[in-house]
């Protein structure tokens, strides 16, 4: 392999602060480095996808992986308004009836870990 950048990350096995699950959506990364730093998490397992907590099922994998091993105490699920993925809505109450569906199933499948459900718009970040 021909090397493209060098750069030393530490070894060291980490606990994250919390696993979190975004959109990909670029209108929305810098309000996510925002929430990240606003919280002073400094260990984050990112899951970034499409629709953000809208595949859950998938997510719900990616978030045990998290817990098993970098054991999260924590699961921040986020939605936004007019996501493509889920088909452009600007409903607020349809989102909101969606993450909470995403959340009950994180609680069921982790019981012991905090979830908190979030919906961004252009205005911000609301906890549902």
């Amino acid at each position: 392999m021909q090397s493209i950048l060098s750069f030393e990350s530490s070894k060291d096995h980490y606990t994250a602060d919390v696993c979190i699950v975004w959109c990909f959506d670029a209108r929305f990364s810098h309000l996510l480095d925002t929430f990240i730093k606003d919280r002073n998490y400094t260990q984050i397992d990112l899951v970034k996808i499409a629709g953000g907590a809208k595949e859950i099922d998938f997510v719900i994998d990616q978030i045990g992986k998290s817990i098993k091993l970098h054991h999260t105490p924590r699961v921040v699920l986020m939605v936004h308004n007019e996501c493509g993925a889920y088909g452009g809505s600007t409903d607020p109450a349809f989102y909101e009836a969606e993450l909470s569906k995403a959340a009950d199933k994180v609680r069921a499948s982790f019981p012991s870990v905090e979830v908190e459900a979030i919906f961004a718009d252009f205005d911000g970040l609301k906890l549902v």
